[in-house]
């Protein structure tokens, strides 16, 4: 058993969704009024058992299983299952404020008119609060069959996503150069026995893509090296021609777990290191390479983490730019975006395309055409796709492979991302 937050502020936490549980019991009260007795008893014992079963299930999490070394699996599972069956309530019992602030004007304004004209008779609709009720009930279930779908297959809708740009100043041989991007694998959120064929075609698509650079921008594990031992075969098998590159991302330092030692933290770290090189990956850690064809050159950058918001700032942009021409074309790997924001988009030396990753889109949101939504915008200006606000500096922002805390996406997919780079005289885009 171990310590946590106070009794008393579990209490209120579980007093609150109690209350929200209640207020939304009476809207599948007033749903199911018109119901045969006892189907009505049973929607009612059901509504009660599952959340009940929800209430256990969390004091047993909360009380019995160990999270020193990180979010188990078992953790996961339940966030996703209670996310499932919370965001409904909580649309549900948006629905039925609204409504009842509604009756509340509606009996305010009854009064003043009782007030004024006593004689006016004023009919209660019961009708309507039903009426209403089935409609939150029905806008509800579209969240819960979402995130249900995002769990049991969303999760694994690895999708390719193909841009072309257009640099003036591409170095003639390099026209056509094309990378292949991966990021937040989250290795550890994946169950080696039951995701092991998923994992395994999301690698054979990014290799399908025969790139002709293949770059990981970071979050290979969720905190422990030891999490990639089932997967070391499978990771490396990705290939590309002019080889595979890979950054640190925020949560590859062993940052977020308890450790019994700083010893034992240094050394999962060491091992988290070693293990890059083994599965075939040369990882960058503030430093460049150079790539040449027909003796002009393309200059590949790495730089370890660096976000704001409490993430470590471990990157080292001027360190990883030595001895880098200043008008050598420039290819920037960093993990988080606000990088870019803070630092690579004004910085002296022009980087002519950064690639990162780390939102992962929040694995909840939407993406059609013509609407691009997700609450983690609210935090990251930049956070999926291609942005090129500073002329000729490009931001690309993978909205990654894996998945952590909740076991699915929704909206979101994986991605496997694939880019173009052309020589033309005037920067541009087009999408693929």
């Amino acid at each position: 058993m171990r310590t946590g937050p106070s009794f008393i502020g579990i209490i209120i936490f579980f007093g609150i969704l109690f209350l929200v549980d209640w207020y939304v019991f009476s809207g599948v009260r007033t749903v199911t009024s018109g119901f045969e007795a006892r189907t009505r008893r049973i929607i009612h014992w059901s509504y009660w058992l599952v959340n009940i079963s929800l209430f256990v299930w969390a004091i047993a999490l909360f009380f019995f299983v160990p999270t020193e070394k990180g979010m188990p699996r078992a953790f996961m599972t339940f966030m996703g299952v209670w996310i499932m069956f919370f965001v409904p309530k909580l649309l549900f019992l948006l629905v039925l404020v609204g409504e009842d602030v509604y009756r509340i004007l509606k009996s305010g304004y009854q009064l003043v008119q009782n007030w004024m004209s006593p004689s006016v008779e004023h009919v209660t609709d019961n009708s309507r609060r039903k009426f209403i009720s089935q409609v939150a009930l029905g806008i509800a279930m579209i969240p819960l069959l979402g995130v249900a779908h995002g769990m049991l297959a969303g999760r694994f809708r690895f999708r390719v996503r193909k841009e072309t740009l257009w640099f003036p100043d591409l170095p003639a041989a390099f026209e056509g150069f094309t990378i292949t991007q991966l990021s937040d694998i989250h290795i550890g959120s994946f169950d080696p026995e039951s995701d092991r064929e998923a994992v395994r075609r999301g690698i054979q698509l990014a290799n399908d893509q025969r790139s002709d650079l293949l770059v990981f921008t970071g979050d290979l594990v969720n905190n422990m090296a030891a999490e990639m031992l089932p997967w070391k075969s499978e990771l490396a098998q990705l290939n590309a021609k002019e080889g595979k590159f890979s950054i640190l991302g925020n949560h590859d330092y062993g940052d977020y777990i308890r450790w019994d030692s700083a010893a034992e933290k240094q050394q999962n770290f060491s091992n988290l290191l070693a293990t890059h090189e083994e599965i075939g990956f040369r990882l960058m850690r503030n430093e460049h390479h150079v790539i040449e064809r027909n003796g002009e050159k393309l200059y590949l950058v790495g730089v370890e983490n660096w976000g704001t918001g409490g993430f470590v700032q471990h990157g080292d942009l001027d360190k990883a730019l030595e001895a880098v021409p200043q008008d050598g074309f420039k290819v920037l790997l960093s993990h988080d975006p606000s990088h870019w924001d803070n630092i690579v988009s004004k910085h002296h030396t022009q980087v002519h395309l950064t690639l990162s990753g780390h939102t992962h889109g929040m694995q909840f949101g939407v993406e059609i055409p013509g609407i691009k939504f997700s609450p983690v915008q609210f935090r990251y200006p930049h956070w999926a796709g291609l942005y090129h606000e500073v002329q000729r500096r490009y931001l690309y922002v993978n909205r990654g492979f894996g998945f952590l805390a909740f076991p699915g996406r929704v909206g979101i997919w994986p991605e496997v991302t694939v880019l173009e780079l052309r020589k033309g005289g005037t920067p541009g885009i087009s999408q693929g």
